[in-house]
């Protein structure tokens, strides 16, 4: 007799989500977009039709240049005073726990669409750490999360750390005795979980450690050290007396340059406040490409022109010189981003994450060289620079991510079939 979970394994993501349940044990992702099952962690409030459209639907309304309100990486504002700030939208106010809980809504009922099955249970995964700098955030954070699925329509929800999740779904290129680290560079987290493989007995869980820096992360990198001076970081501003100047405030640069601050830009004030800043600029064509940047709502525009620069620069197989291109502000407008500049961008904080996981392994009272095998999950996972970060610390591991994208979610679904086993 068939054995089919009714817990749903999710893994909700920074940039991306993932749904699905265990067959007989064995995991099965659903399909939660057409021949897709993975869902961009994305909203778009469309004020015209008064809905809200999700995942690549939401990126096809902001570059349509339909009107109204795109939101990304939402799980970078769990555990912070934001997520209980509300906002007109749509004629109505919403804080982000009913936004995040509405994409959570909206992830069950496509998985039940798709299946024919009802999932009144979660099994989710989190982020070792949600906050690696402020205890209270990271508590909070999970308060907030559990909110959201229970707002979302599910009866009770289980969490499962990422990493650990991984390991699960790695079992196949595992040998009893391996030392392993999961190496998981999400969106928003770098986690590490550091197990033995014990043969039939299992996995055993040796130790994990977090930190609260991922891909959009780098994002924000590569935006404020190659994008944002082409709008007038750094550029200087002259008094309305006198001849003295002083540097265009970095707080509005470094927003524009962070996924989920985005939004929060386009206010009256914020945009007053640049006018004024071009008015006085020492380079006003600079700062009028911000005043141009709110004006259109095009943040989010530069955000994806930042990411697909960071993706062509990674790219070993790619013909073209990479660059971040801007033609959405300026037409010609380019920044070039070879592969050299960008690890040089980006080399200090794939060192910190390195780092994070040569401290997990002195934790567990082991040294470096006794890791045997290194399994990478998470698309910032392949980042070259993370690579070379990586092989440096554990030279002699071997390396697997074979099931990058989807180890997380198979883990959920392997895992969802007993989480709730004891009741």
């Amino acid at each position: 007799m068939t054995a089919v979970s009714s817990t749903l394994g999710i893994d909700f993501g920074t940039s991306n989500s993932a749904a699905g349940y265990a067959i007989d044990g064995v995991p099965r992702l659903i399909d939660v977009e057409a021949g897709e099952n993975t869902l961009p962690t994305a909203l778009f409030f469309d004020v015209e039709e008064k809905r809200i459209i999700y995942g690549r639907g939401a990126q096809e309304a902001l570059i349509g240049g339909d009107e109204g309100r795109y939101m990304r990486a939402l799980k970078s504002l769990l555990g912070t005073p934001l997520m209980r700030e509300s906002r007109m939208l749509m004629g109505k106010r919403m804080d982000f726990v009913a936004i995040v809980a509405s994409f959570l809504a909206e992830l069950k009922k496509r998985a039940e669409a798709a299946t024919g099955q009802t999932f009144d249970r979660a099994l989710s995964g989190r982020p070792v750490m949600f906050h690696s700098a402020d205890a209270a955030r990271n508590a909070q954070a999970l308060v907030d999360l559990t909110e959201c699925y229970h707002l979302a329509g599910f009866k009770d929800v289980r969490f499962m750390p990422e990493p650990e999740a991984a390991a699960l779904a790695n079992r196949g290129v595992l040998e009893p005795g391996d030392l392993g680290l999961i190496v998981d560079i999400g969106g928003g987290t770098s986690d590490f979980t550091l197990f033995r493989q014990q043969g039939d007995a299992g996995i055993h869980i040796l130790a994990s450690k977090g930190l609260r820096m991922g891909g959009t992360d780098f994002d924000r990198e590569l935006s404020l050290h190659h994008v944002m001076p082409h709008l007038g970081m750094g550029s200087q501003i002259k008094h309305v007396f006198g001849d003295e100047t002083h540097a265009a405030p970095h707080a509005v640069f470094t927003d524009l340059a962070t996924w989920q601050k985005i939004p929060f830009l386009y206010t009256r004030e914020q945009r007053r406040a640049v006018d004024d800043l071009a008015k006085y600029a020492v380079e006003p064509d600079l700062l009028n490409r911000l005043v141009k940047v709110l004006e259109d709502e095009l943040g989010h525009d530069i955000a994806f022109a930042v990411e697909a620069g960071k993706i062509a620069a990674n790219d070993v197989a790619a013909t073209a010189p990479p660059e971040i291109k801007l033609d959405i502000l300026e037409r010609g407008l380019r920044v070039p981003l070879p592969p050299a500049m960008m690890a040089a961008t980006l080399n200090e904080m794939a060192n910190s994450i390195a780092q994070v996981a040569t401290d997990l392994v002195a934790q567990a009272d082991l040294a470096p060289s006794d890791v045997n095998k290194l399994i990478f999950v998470g698309g910032s996972s392949l980042m070259g620079v993370i690579d070379i970060a990586m092989r440096g610390t554990f030279p002699q591991a071997e390396l697997h991510r074979g099931a990058a994208m989807t180890a997380i979610v198979d883990g959920l679904a392997i895992a969802a079939s007993h989480a709730f086993a004891t009741e």
